[in-house]
């Protein structure tokens, strides 16, 4: 056992090895939040800006340049840096706010995760910081200037780094114990010119005082300082004492993390040193703006680096529990601070060679890697009491006259906890549907951080009463895909093949909890009671013709193909869980009765042949939404998008091993069928036996498997060269029209980002690949594949003569995706497009962004530029195909993605070395 899976192991079974305590908790952006605002009608972007940030102490979290806290974000660490020519410190990144931007919210810096271990007991952090005056009004009105059919104008647009005049700033952390971090900061100036950059570490206390309660104050205070280094001692109620050293000649700078009300209200401020004091003293040079007495809740080491041309400097610090008596200046730094930083360096590397598969090549294993780093970066400490912000927005639960401008239903929700963030300054809140996806790639480092995660949702002070999961802070009563069991079987399955038996008691919990969210969408989203599913938008923002989310234009309803493919998939993972459970535990053998007879009316409703208009159209192979008018006509919105094709993701194939065990289950089953023959007429029949006498439950039969694929893995349709498009190509000529009272609604295919404002206008559902409904087609073809074996083959890609295996398929697909990122044959990598910079230099060309999205044609990168929240997903499916062959798949069926082969058994597929 390596060191990183020793911490691991000695986290999960001792509370007092506390590995996890202190990591990259803090978000990238707390301005702009639901959380902050406190506006009348919601706006939370207005309401708290960037420009306010600097001084204005925040409610519910805080923020920080690649800074890290400990697990309650009380006390906070973070770089702050000055280039002599900013108007403000840069303690923060900045980014264009959604009204600013012409397609929605953009960071607009340049900072790349570049490693941490699952306990962050080794972290690496780059943010490229310009030598000019950081161009925030260019960006902000050339942006404005934009319409959504431009691209967006970005920091290199500027020319902010022309002729490499930007230093880079790698900031390390390696912890000596849990609670002993050495920090190194080291700067670069990859400059033609001698330059100065300040940089200002800092340490301070998230503000708890100011709002009421009782609530101690913490302090800081300085302990030493001289030219062999400084110390600076903090006190907290909770944290208890800590000291930060920090090596070399430097000064402290004190100050209080409180509103600055003189510059934001012109009203006296209640202390005289506020939170943006420091920046105050350093760009205007104030001396009354930080505390003489060397005390406050916000303090900075202030370095100030020359640096030559092509030079280098390096910073060192230590934050420690230990006292100033046995770890003080003398023994902070110097041999043993190398020795810890070197250690935890080689331990990280050692852990990652049992991750990554030694058949991938050094670029392939850079991007994986850098796509773990990203996982395990984007974790945050979220914090949102809903019933006290509620209180403090003057809603009142039991008076609906006083409401507050979202979350009004959610009183029961406290959020206290470290959750993985789709993306940090994007959308630094959790989204439910998001964090199932998170959970594949957080398992293949930690799977107890992935169970937690999920646990979470499911959790009495998350999980609403009447059984709905939360979806997201702007509006936690929307409705995201219901994925959450599937994440929860699929970790479920991992663990039981990794430690040789699964945690039955946590599968259990979840099931409950899990059953609670299933009656939800039984009783809330089949409103003709006939098992086809609305929704809403259901993650695919700008999908539709028209918003789902929002009232029909042309009144009715519409019965959604995705969501009614949703809750198939649904009923088939609650089947699996029920027959897991049952296997030890009978009691749940009833359970696996019930969730497969709702698989089959909800399969059968699909399909709804007859005289009826379902969501099967018979002349075109595809799945459309159906509009059910007032006047009870009904039409097919004959949209070609990954609508139609989640139907193909429901499926998921059995051994047979609860029918085996039980045999009275299967004589039930059976008579259940032939007393209901309509309900195996058009789907697949769930008693024929396929490869090793395994079963399959799947809306598509193999005649529909056929035609659906067919137009899936066309390249003029679905088929990109980077993975399956979200919607057909086929309708960039063919757009689809939708008419009434004279308005017109189209749908036209759209590669790159999205040329309307629905849902904000920041993504795009309309052309662009996405990650994880890639990643739920790629297990759908695996599950067909377990069930057809190698009978099955189909032309891939359509047209091109070549014959496939579905598991060859879902390789192709896998390797597309994986293209994204790795450099063609020409050296390029597709996600950077044209952007000659990340194509071609050398201190850029291999940092890897996880973007949002993906251009549909040629595979640029969209949207967040830091999601890799569930675009990291990729290290899972580049994961699979390393270590798991097509004969393997066939005999150890869904075990096989658990278990590996030897890098001789897997050679020959994607990237090699």
């Amino acid at each position: 056992m390596d060191a990183e899976r020793a911490r691991l192991t000695e986290a999960r079974v001792s509370k007092s090895a506390a590995w996890r305590k202190w990591g990259p908790y803090l978000s990238e952006r707390q301005w702009g939040t639901v959380r902050e605002d406190y506006s009348e009608g919601g706006d939370a972007w207005h309401y708290f800006t960037h420009d306010q940030a600097r001084s204005r102490a925040y409610r519910w979290g805080e923020d920080g340049l690649a800074g890290i806290s400990d697990d309650h974000q009380r006390l906070c660490f973070a770089l702050a840096l000055w280039n002599g020519r900013d108007p403000i410190l840069k303690e923060r990144l900045f980014g264009l706010s959604n009204s600013e931007g012409n397609h929605g919210e953009d960071v607009k810096e340049y900072y790349f995760y570049l490693d941490s271990t699952p306990t962050h007991s080794y972290m690496k952090y780059l943010y490229k910081y310009p030598q000019a005056a950081y161009p925030y009004s260019n960006l902000v009105d050339t942006s404005r200037g934009r319409s959504r059919r431009d691209v967006e104008y970005e920091l290199l647009d500027t020319g902010v780094f022309d002729d490499d005049r930007y230093f880079d700033v790698f900031v390390e952390y390696a912890k000596a114990s849990p609670e002993d971090i050495c920090v190194q900061i080291t700067v670069e100036n990859r400059g033609p010119e001698p330059a100065t950059l300040h940089v200002l570490p800092t340490l301070w206390f998230r503000n708890t005082w100011s709002w009421g309660g009782s609530a101690a104050r913490p302090v800081f205070r300085q302990a030493a300082a001289g030219p062999a280094g400084s110390a600076l001692a903090a006190s907290h109620p909770d944290v208890g004492e800590r000291m930060l050293y920090a090596e070399g000649t430097a000064s402290l700078l004190f100050t209080e993390n409180e509103t600055n009300t003189q510059r934001l209200a012109g009203v006296p401020n209640r202390t005289p040193y506020v939170k943006d004091g420091i920046n105050n003293y350093l760009l205007h040079a104030r001396q009354d703006a930080v505390n003489p007495e060397k005390t406050g809740t916000k303090a900075s080491v202030h370095y100030t680096l020359e640096l030559p041309a092509g030079g280098s400097r390096t910073v060192r610090l230590r934050l420690t529990d230990a006292a100033p008596a046995t770890n003080g200046l003398g023994t902070a730094f110097g041999e043993a601070f190398d020795g810890v930083m070197a250690a935890r360096r080689g331990e990280a590397d050692e852990f990652y060679a049992s991750v990554i598969p030694s058949s991938l090549d050094k670029d392939a294993a850079n991007v994986m890697r850098q796509a773990l780093a990203g996982m395990l970066w984007s974790k945050q400490f979220f914090h949102y009491d809903v019933d006290t912000w509620l209180s403090e927005h003057g809603a009142d639960p039991f008076n609906p006259r006083r409401s507050a401008p979202r979350n009004s239903h959610w009183h029961h929700m406290y959020n206290g906890d470290i959750i993985s963030m789709p993306d940090k300054w994007e959308y630094p809140w959790y989204a439910a549907w998001d964090l199932a996806f998170h959970t594949l790639a957080l398992t293949l480092v930690d799977e107890d951080f992935g169970k937690q995660q999920l646990s979470l949702m499911l959790a009495e002070n998350y999980l609403h009463p009447n059984g709905q999961l939360p979806a997201y802070e702007w509006n936690f009563g929307d409705v995201n895909p219901p994925v959450h069991a599937w994440a929860t079987i699929f970790t479920y399955r991992l663990e039981a093949i990794r430690k040789g038996q699964g945690d039955l008691d946590w599968l259990e919990r979840s099931f409950q909890k899990l059953l609670l969210n299933f009656t939800w969408w039984l009783n809330r989203k089949d409103r003709a009671g006939n098992n086809a599913f609305e929704g809403g938008f259901l993650g695919l923002d700008n999908i539709g013709v028209f918003d789902r989310s929002a009232p029909l234009p042309t009144g009715g309803y519409l019965e959604q193909a995705d969501g009614t493919a949703w809750m198939a998939l649904f009923s088939q993972n609650m089947l699996e869980i029920s027959a897991e459970l049952a296997m030890s535990r009978p009691a749940y053998l009833p359970m696996t009765e019930k969730f497969l007879s709702h698989f089959l009316w909800i399969a059968t409703a699909m399909l709804h042949a007859g005289e009826h208009t379902g969501m099967w159209d018979e002349e075109d192979g595809f799945f459309y939404d159906v509009l059910r008018l007032p006047d009870g006509r009904a039409q097919r919105l004959k949209v070609r998008s990954m609508v139609g094709l989640l139907p193909l993701c429901a499926v998921t194939v059995f051994d047979g091993e609860a029918l085996e065990k039980y045999p009275e289950v299967r004589q039930r089953f059976r008579r259940f069928l032939e007393a209901r023959p309509e309900l195996r007429e058009f789907i697949h029949d769930p008693v024929a036996t396929g490869h090793g006498g395994r079963r399959l439950t799947a809306v598509l039969n193999e005649a529909k498997l056929r035609r659906v694929l067919t137009t899936m893995l066309d390249e003029k349709e679905f088929l990109s060269p980077y993975g399956i498009r979200a919607l057909s190509r086929h309708h960039a000529e063919h757009p689809y029209v939708f008419s009434i009272a004279g308005h017109e609604y189209r749908v036209s295919y759209l590669p790159a980002e999205s040329d309307t404002d629905m849902f904000g206008g920041n993504s795009n559902w309309r052309g662009p690949i996405w990650m994880p409904v890639n990643m739920l087609i790629v297990r759908a073809l695996m599950q067909y594949y377990l069930y057809y074996g190698d009978r099955f083959t189909i032309e891939c890609p359509t047209g091109s003569g070549r014959h496939m295996t579905l598991y060859q398929v879902a390789e192709e697909i896998s390797n597309r995706l994986g293209n994204i990122f790795l450099r063609d044959m020409n050296g390029r990598r597709p996600v950077y497009g044209g952007t000659r910079r990340f194509q071609e230099d050398p201190h850029w060309r291999d940092l890897i962004l996880f973007y949002e999205y993906f251009h549909g044609d040629n595979g640029a990168g969209l949207g967040a530029s830091h999601q890799t929240g569930w675009t990291g997903v990729i290290a899972r499916a580049m994961h699979l195909f390393a270590t798991t062959t097509a004969q393997q798949a066939l005999e150890l069926g869904k075990n096989a993605a658990a278990i590996e082969t030897t890098p001789q058994a897997a050679a020959g597929r994607g990237r090699r070395s």
